[in-house]
């Protein structure tokens, strides 16, 4: 193998792509449009407590706890309670039982049940208990004996709360890779339509050459803009030789993509057309990292899904290579199938 040819050729993708204005101008404008959307967003969480109650029967204690600092609504229903609390509306919500007067005058211990979102702080829960017994003694004038039954509406993240601008940036960064697949598609779309790989392999270029090269154009343009922008925006305090081989693991991935759209494809438009087929369910995962339990574990049927898991638990949570194993096993699988099905399309085209 003739690498003297692959990094000539390497040179002329590059060349290519950036004369190419409508991908050098969204190539270098993207990375900065990301970074300022990272450091727009708020870089920390509301303090503020806004509680969901449901109480079947009037409970004017609840109404009169209304203070600086937390805030007070009640839900029709608990099914109105609880959807509430997965789309972020309360920090909690808690429901009084409809017998819950009853239990008490025949001495029973009345059930309450208190929604948390995935992410709510270890010490958001005890003080949400406290505030029921408050209530409770309140109301009752006596101390009781209260069962508080916790239920997590979506995966339970270690009980920890993440600013939103550290819950957008893997939804970032996996979307900067994401986008390469236009680039990288267009270019090779533009060589088979115009027929320059027949003329290249008439030269000492091998076809193994030519798909080296195109690999190695398209992981290097993805993996630097998202090695960039998680170093810039400080992805990389944890773990940091994770969410590299994590970044260039998806890097690969995106590349094999390319090939595929660019075997489908037949000119720029194509390119888009397919590229945005593409585009839009690898970017579904990140609502599960930005709304924990907005989405079900039918997203782990998405390819991105375990890069932004990956980057999401690494860079927001401090997961180790035994956390996240699993995940990188399933990109390495992914990358090698999707590799293998793009070259073999444009192999098949290029006949």
């Amino acid at each position: 193998m003739n690498w003297r040819i692959i990094r000539a050729l390497v040179s002329k993708d590059y060349s290519l792509f950036f004369r190419n204005r409508f991908y050098s101008i969204v190539t270098v404008l993207g990375i900065v449009f990301y970074i300022a959307v990272y450091f727009w967003m708020p870089k920390s969480v509301d303090e503020s407590l806004s509680i969901g109650f449901y109480t079947p029967v009037p409970f004017p204690t609840i109404e009169q706890a209304d203070e600086e600092g937390l805030e007070i609504h009640f839900a029709d229903s608990q099914e109105e309670l609880k959807d509430a609390v997965i789309e972020g509306d309360y920090i909690a919500g808690i429901a009084f039982p409809a017998d819950m007067k009853e239990t008490l005058m025949a001495g029973g211990k009345p059930k309450v049940t208190a929604y948390f979102t995935s992410d709510v702080p270890l010490e958001y829960k005890d003080a949400i208990e406290l505030l029921i017994k408050e209530l409770i003694y309140e109301r009752t004038g006596q101390e009781l004996d209260i069962a508080v039954k916790e239920e997590i509406l979506g995966p339970d993240m270690l009980g920890m709360q993440i600013p939103p601008r550290d819950r957008i940036r893997p939804m970032l960064a996996v979307l900067l890779l994401i986008f390469e697949t236009f680039g990288l598609a267009s270019l090779v779309t533009e060589e088979v339509e115009r027929r320059t790989i027949q003329a290249l392999l008439v030269t000492p270029v091998s076809i193994t050459g030519f798909f080296i090269s195109k690999g190695i154009t398209g992981v290097s343009l993805a993996f630097i803009q998202a090695v960039l922008f998680m170093g810039v925006t400080g992805g990389m305090n944890n773990q940091p030789l994770i969410i590299i081989t994590t970044l260039f693991l998806g890097a690969v991935m995106v590349t094999g993509i390319g090939f595929i759209i660019a075997a489908l494809s037949k000119d720029f438009m194509s390119v888009l057309a397919w590229g945005m087929v593409t585009l839009i369910p690898m970017f579904i995962p990140s609502f599960g990292v930005m709304f924990p339990g907005a989405v079900t574990g039918w997203i782990k049927y998405i390819p991105s899904y375990y890069l932004i898991d990956t980057v999401h638990r690494v860079a927001n949570f401090g997961a180790g290579w035994s956390d996240i194993w699993t995940n990188l096993l399933v990109v390495v699988i992914l990358d090698l199938v999707f590799i293998w099905i793009g070259i073999m399309l444009l192999r098949r085209k290029t006949r």
